[in-house]
């Protein structure tokens, strides 16, 4: 089977393609279903656009409007597909459906893609019910057309349970792919500034990996770290900007999301470092149970991620996936009075410590365990990883529990365990006797081949510190070069 070829004008996205590419171009006979999904501005649309030109297949985008006028837009663009004279008149969503699975009856493959799928059934909510129904085992579609339908939207609530529990597409979507904003080192290439590398990463710790961001800047890009703070005040802390209220539209485009005040309480405690859950009822006042909704739902909208302590798997910390939601609460939110009127300048000077601490530092954190998961090799873990997080360690000697930014497992031993440095001065011999205590006060859940030390650091590491280190596997320091290009 040929599997097309990513399009020039697609950045990235190579194993999103080759999945829809390997789903719509099955010779099969039987109409089968995909799902895709992410939030708004990751590029999917683009990506179904060039699918369906690509395979000369059909593309329907549904609106915030009446189901009857959805469905009369429908029978406008199956007309012009089909090359018809007059738009077709669907008496109903099911006449529809059939309709469109039947545009695969002409032996070969043809994507047919619904696009913003939420606008649809939110009028119609039939929709899923009748997909079931015509794809049934027995059904004409099954039997007769080689229809790839997709389904596509950016509600994740919605569109995360189409197949999940008692859904009524349980079962039987062959395909379900979720499209996430870029990684770090691709947001680097993206933006063009992967030269230099301590920009690409204040630039993705301020705005993240979402695509669409470059398009806000209207060509407006920081060329070099001295270019950032200016860049900043003009664009993310400007009230003209589509930055400014990024923060806010993201949890409001979400359907099911009605007490707004609620959930961006949550995202602010989160920020300011409240990351368990009894740290966030405290810092809102409200029992635990109270939010057990919000952070669900929040998780689910990929917002927040729950994460696991590697020494204490019941136990877990929240933190906050989108970084332009973070931006908003700890720099926007409180300073959107002096912002509306134009203070960005002054407001960026006054918020360095809160950046500095709330933002860059934790960032830097989370890279680090993002690089020891998925770009670090066995070797220089000393084995493969199945967990990597944060923790705390009981100390008797100093009578106060350590943190661990960076904790390796296996299961149930320790592979590695690493610091985080985001400071402007190299790291020392110092930093690395930390560990080595550390490392003593995991006792019997050490590796027997010995728990590898992790090192990263922003601003590099002394000579005392490269020299101890060399020709050595059990020390791996982690600069910004090898955390960007290195495994």
């Amino acid at each position: 089977m040929d599997v097309l070829p990513r399009p020039a004008a697609l950045f990235d996205r190579e194993a999103e393609w080759m999945e829809l590419a390997r789903f719509t171009s099955d010779a099969s006979v039987g109409a089968t279903l995909a799902v895709l999904y992410g939030r708004r501005r990751q590029g999917k649309t683009l990506m179904l656009e060039l699918l369906a030109e690509a395979t000369g297949g059909f593309m329907f985008t549904g609106l915030e409007q009446s189901s009857t006028q959805n469905l009369a837009a429908l029978g406008r663009a199956y007309a012009a597909f089909r090359g018809l004279g007059a738009p077709v008149a669907f008496a109903d969503w099911e006449q529809a459906l059939e309709a469109l699975l039947a545009l695969g009856e002409d032996g070969r493959p043809l994507p047919v893609i619904l696009d913003e799928l939420p606008y649809l059934i939110r009028t119609a909510p039939e929709i899923p019910s009748l997909v079931q129904r015509a794809l049934s085992p027995r059904g004409r579609a099954r039997t007769h057309s080689r229809t790839r339908l997709v389904l596509c939207g950016s509600a994740f609530a919605v569109m995360g349970r189409l197949l999940s529990g008692t859904a009524a597409l349980r079962g039987r979507a062959s395909c379900e792919i979720v499209i996430h904003p870029f990684g770090f080192r691709e947001s680097a290439s993206f933006w063009g500034v992967d030269s230099d590398l301590d920009l690409a990463f204040r630039l993705h710790a301020l705005v993240g990996g979402t695509p669409a961001y470059r398009d806000f800047c209207l060509g407006d890009l920081p060329a070099t770290s001295a270019d950032l703070d200016p860049w900043v005040v003009r664009h993310l802390l400007n009230p003209s900007s589509a930055f400014f209220r990024e923060g806010r539209t993201l949890i409001a485009e979400e359907p099911e999301i009605s007490e707004l005040s609620l959930y961006f309480s949550v995202l602010a405690a989160i920020a300011s470092g409240s990351r368990r859950r009894t740290q966030i009822a405290l810092a809102l006042g409200r029992k635990e149970s109270a939010l057990s909704h919000p952070l669900t739902l929040l998780e689910e909208m990929r917002l927040i991620q729950r994460r696991r302590d590697p020494l204490r798997p019941t136990r877990t910390i929240y933190h906050i996936c989108e970084p332009m939601l973070r931006f908003h609460q700890l720099v926007i939110a409180p300073n959107e009075a002096r912002l509306v009127r134009r203070d960005g300048q002054r407001v960026w000077a006054g918020c360095a410590d809160t950046v500095s601490s709330l933002i860059y530092g934790p960032h830097f954190e989370e890279l680090a365990r993002e690089w020891t998961m998925l770009h670090a090799t066995p070797a220089t873990l000393g084995g493969t990883p199945r967990l990597v997080g944060s923790t705390e360690i009981d100390c008797p000697s100093h009578r106060r529990r350590h943190e661990i930014d960076v904790l390796v497992t296996d299961g149930d031993r320790a592979l590695a365990l690493g610091e985080a440095k985001w400071r402007p001065q190299a790291v020392g011999p110092s930093e690395l006797e930390r560990l080595r205590h550390l490392r003593d006060l995991l006792g019997p859940r050490r590796s027997p081949s010995g728990t590898r030390l992790l090192l990263f650091s922003r601003s590099g590491f002394t000579p005392e510190l490269i020299s101890e280190a060399r020709g050595s596997a059990e020390v791996q320091l982690v600069d910004l070069e090898r955390l960007y290009t290195g495994d």
